[in-house]
């Protein structure tokens, strides 16, 4: 068993790729990342809920990247356990998640840079100061189930949304002064983009010039898989 986050989430992954480990990696309390042979083939996180719908493998994925969105982000200490892989057949690269998570921070930050209304109970102004305001259909539907208690992620699970929609539209309803923000006694930090760690070093191997010369080999990720990202947007676009 092996742990630490001295370089984030997403070095570690970045390690367990290069080593191709199999296994478990928890992030405390937060959730887990199903790992076989180095790839992610599974994240399950208590802020994002499981998702249905008529396409299972998209639906699948969705959830996947809705879970590693709060997982690359949290401060827990990961703790990765070798093992047989509890996960889907579906595989994608750290450095996939990484800018998936990255993306998404940023619309994030666009539509609303406070990001304490993520974990805060959703209540609507009860009188709006603007002659005019338009709602997507999910902004609508999140006014309307809104009882003052339940959170972003809590409305997903009700409303059967990914995670990801509901806080992009809950902040876009804090950019329009139709939230008040009442915060929980306690609130969790709101989630970072994983910075990039320091290049990691191979071994030493010798010049053919000069033996005694050494240079450094700076390791490397599997690359994003852009396809599998362009249709999760998809995916994303018709359910959010």
């Amino acid at each position: 068993m092996a742990g630490g986050n001295a370089g984030g989430i997403a070095d570690v992954l970045g390690s367990l790729e290069r080593e191709r480990s199999t296994g478990a990696l928890r992030v405390g309390d937060e959730g887990v990342l199903h790992i076989v042979r180095g790839s992610v083939a599974g994240a399950e996180s208590r802020h994002a809920p499981g998702l249905s719908g008529p396409d299972p493998e998209s639906a699948a994925l969705l959830a996947m990247f809705d879970a590693a969105y709060f997982l690359l982000g949290s401060a827990a200490e990961p703790v990765f356990t070798e093992g047989p892989a509890n996960a889907s057949s579906r595989r994608v690269t750290a450095a996939t998640l990484v800018h998936e998570q990255r993306r998404r921070r940023a619309m994030l930050d666009a539509a609303w840079p406070d990001g304490a209304v993520d974990v805060a109970p959703v209540v609507p102004v009860r009188r709006v100061r603007r002659q005019r305001v338009i709602l997507t259909g999910l902004q609508a539907e999140i006014l309307l189930n809104a009882d003052g208690r339940s959170t972003p992620a809590q409305l997903a699970r009700e409303l059967g949304r990914t995670a990801f929609a509901c806080l992009l539209a809950v902040r876009g309803l804090a950019a329009a002064s139709l939230l008040r923000i009442e915060l929980p006694e306690t609130v969790p930090p709101p989630v970072p983009s994983p910075a990039p760690g320091p290049p990691v070093q191979g071994p030493p191997v010798p010049a053919q010039s000069e033996p005694s010369e050494r240079t450094e080999i700076q390791a490397e990720w599997a690359p994003p898989d852009h396809d599998l990202l362009n249709r999760l947007r998809t995916a994303l676009a018709e359910l959010g």
